[in-house]
């Protein structure tokens, strides 16, 4: 099975490049593709939006035609599969999913796909994984870590930023959104690799786990 792998940014790519792999093993293949944010689902889902800016919902109609038209060339013994993982954010989930399946409904022929959505935020699934976290930072702070509540909607990068990084989420939201885009991307390198996939306890990354095991057994 080979995996195409649509992330929203490059602390993204950075740690579904080691997650992947802990996942479905080497006997298949993937390739992530970060973009420079999520953006909005555009209303004319027929239309093509500027592909130089690489906005990720943005770009979406156009790209899963793109897959679609280039699955089906395929030998019938390759199998491939697009994997959408962004943030809900302050989305609704259910409203979300809708207009993500209205996208793929519109393809046709339609690529496999699967939609895998972080609630709130990526950082829940560094979160889902606490030992993870401390191994990369010994010293986070476990008054801060204990109050979080597994994929609830909290401010999840300001709560991991509070724990772990000087002066938390106050001093890094001061530095500006690059800062904190650079230190996402840091706590993806050092937390990643410390990751148990196996018992990762929040919802959404145990959503993306069975999904993307499940596919890999086709």
């Amino acid at each position: 099975m080979h995996f195409e792998i649509l992330v929203e940014d490059q602390s993204g790519k950075k740690a579904l490049d080691i997650l992947i792999p802990k996942l479905i093993g080497s006997e298949h293949t993937f390739k992530v593709h970060p973009y420079k944010g999520i953006g909005r689902i555009p209303q004319n889902l027929d239309g093509s939006a500027d592909a130089s800016k690489r906005i990720l919902l943005a770009q979406l109609p156009r790209l899963l035609r793109g897959y679609g038209n280039t699955f089906a060339g395929y030998p019938e013994d390759y199998h491939a599969a697009v994997i959408l993982i962004c943030d809900l954010d302050d989305r609704c989930l259910k409203s979300f999913r809708e207009e993500l399946y209205s996208i793929l409904t519109a393809c046709d022929p339609k690529p496999e796909t699967l939609f895998c959505i972080a609630i709130e935020e990526g950082e829940a699934w560094f979160l889902g994984d606490i030992p993870a976290v401390k191994k990369a930072y010994p010293k986070a702070k476990d008054a801060v870590l204990k109050t979080y509540v597994n994929d609830s909607i909290c401010g999840t990068w300001e709560k991991l930023a509070d724990a772990v990084f000087p002066g938390g989420s106050a001093a890094l939201s001061a530095k500006g959104w690059q800062s904190i885009g650079a230190e996402k991307s840091v706590w993806a390198e050092k937390i990643t690799p410390y990751m148990d996939v196996n018992k990762n306890v929040s919802p959404s990354f145990g959503y993306f786990r069975l999904k993307i095991m499940e596919a890999a057994l086709n």
